[in-house]
């Protein structure tokens, strides 16, 4: 399959913006001068491999904006959940190479898939371009407000005294948030249940609800319910205390060094 790319007019425009919003840089395929100047002519594509409300959606949704409204351009988002993002990564792949179908990737569909799966129906390194970085966010372990777990301590002597009796969800096996809470159980020597959904937003519900016990997820996925007093955030998985979180401690503040596990999410073409 063909590489995925944006004009150099385009691209110079789309790092621009990119730029203003903190975004880092870009590597970019470039067409002809002519079909440079004339881009984009129609509305862009940009797929998020995840469901609507998610922290990859939101991400892509706030950033799509700026860059539509500051260009002038038109950018529609296409919700395409699924097989933990390989499904809307694969629509992109498998997409026309004239630079109107993006799609916000992340570590696990764009890292984390290639080697978990024995045949994934798309090569990231082969048939994408990457764009530019968007976000790199640490993950946070919560539980439901009325939880009787107030420290990342207290979970793991729950789950020490009854292993496998806590449950726990992530946006999907194989996913960054997956593969922490596992590297986390393992570091810890206890096991959880693992509760996977189609993406992030879905789990929110069931743990407020009380089906599942705890939830790992990126920090703009939670945040909401986070503030609002619908959860309560136990640990961080970033090496120092989060600005948005300040009161959160750190899982290696919690005797468990080392421990680093982020979620960066970036366009690809």
């Amino acid at each position: 399959m063909p590489h995925r790319a944006l004009t150099a007019a385009a691209s110079r425009r789309l790092i621009g913006i990119a730029a203003t919003t903190l975004l880092a840089g870009a590597t970019l395929m470039a067409h002809s001068t002519a079909s440079a100047q004339a881009y984009p002519s129609r509305p862009i594509k940009l797929i998020v491999p995840f469901p609507a409300g998610g922290g990859t959606d939101l991400i892509a949704r706030e950033v799509a904006n700026k860059v539509a409204v500051a260009n002038g351009w038109s950018i529609v988002i296409d919700n395409k959940p699924g097989s933990g993002g390989n499904l809307g990564v694969d629509a992109a792949a498998k997409a026309p190479a004239d630079g109107y179908t993006l799609v916000l990737g992340q570590t696990s569909n764009l890292a984390i898939n290639p080697t978990l799966y024995a045949k994934l129906p798309y090569n990231p390194e082969k048939d994408l371009t990457p764009i530019v970085e968007v976000a790199s966010a640490p993950l946070v372990l919560v539980v439901a407000a009325d939880s009787p777990y107030k420290t990342l301590a207290d979970v793991v002597a729950a789950a020490k005294a009854t292993p496998e009796s806590l449950n726990y969800a992530s946006s999907g096996s194989g996913t960054v948030a997956h593969l922490a809470t596992e590297m986390f159980q393992k570091t810890a020597a206890i096991k959880f249940t693992h509760v996977p959904y189609k993406g992030a937003a879905q789990g929110s519900t069931d743990l407020i609800g009380g089906q599942i016990q705890m939830y790992m997820s990126s920090v703009p996925t939670l945040i909401g319910y986070i503030k609002n007093g619908k959860m309560r955030a136990i640990a961080v998985t970033s090496p120092k205390r989060t600005a948005d979180l300040p009161s959160v401690p750190t899982i290696a503040e919690s005797d468990f060094k080392g421990f680093e596990p982020l979620l960066k999410s970036e366009w690809v073409s």
